[in-house]
């Protein structure tokens, strides 16, 4: 299985989120990071991401009579590259967002069922903003937006740090000038 297509499926992208730090993880602990996926359905995503290369095995180690296996995650193959995204056709994109965002609202239920989950105080937010740019502020504006998000991507488990799903979303609300009648 490609890259693309194992990254194109949430429980999938949630085990790949949850590696993201660096940390090696087993099993058993991704199991207790997504306590809203069975423990069947997340050996078998890890057993997936590990066959096609996402997740290489670190470490293993006997306990009580089984194989314990400990992951790491291959960062530079759990991306869409930008080559991919230009082979993409239409519906690869909508199969995407779709994935992202079951992604996004399984992780935002999961937050959401935590004991002490506090929207408040742990400054949940989410916001949808039209803005209107031409193709060079566009550019821009994104690269402004890499500028300060990049540097926080780097910044790994520390104590006080508590991780946080950041999830930008840009896509353009019309059809353009060039569709429009003036």
């Amino acid at each position: 299985m490609e890259s693309v297509d194992l990254l194109l499926h949430p429980v999938r992208m949630r085990i790949v989120h949850a590696m993201h730090d660096g940390r090696t993880r087993t099993t058993t602990e991704l199991c207790a990071l997504l306590p809203d996926v069975s423990k069947a359905t997340v050996y078998r995503h890890v057993g997936l991401l590990a066959e096609g290369g996402l997740l290489a095995v670190e470490e293993e180690r006997r306990v009580r009579g089984s194989v314990e296996r400990r992951y790491r995650l291959h960062r530079e193959r759990a991306v869409i590259d930008a080559e991919t995204a230009a082979s993409m056709a239409p519906d690869d994109y909508r199969r995407a967002f779709a994935v992202a965002m079951a992604t996004l609202t399984a992780e935002f239920n999961a937050y959401t069922a935590r004991e002490g989950a506090d929207p408040v105080a742990d400054m949940v937010g989410f916001r949808q903003h039209a803005v209107w740019l031409e193709p060079d502020e566009l550019r821009e504006f994104i690269a402004e937006l890499r500028a300060v998000i990049a540097p926080r991507l780097m910044s790994g488990p520390a104590p006080g740090r508590t991780r946080h799903l950041f999830s930008p979303v840009l896509f353009p609300a019309d059809p353009g000038p060039d569709a429009r009648a003036d």
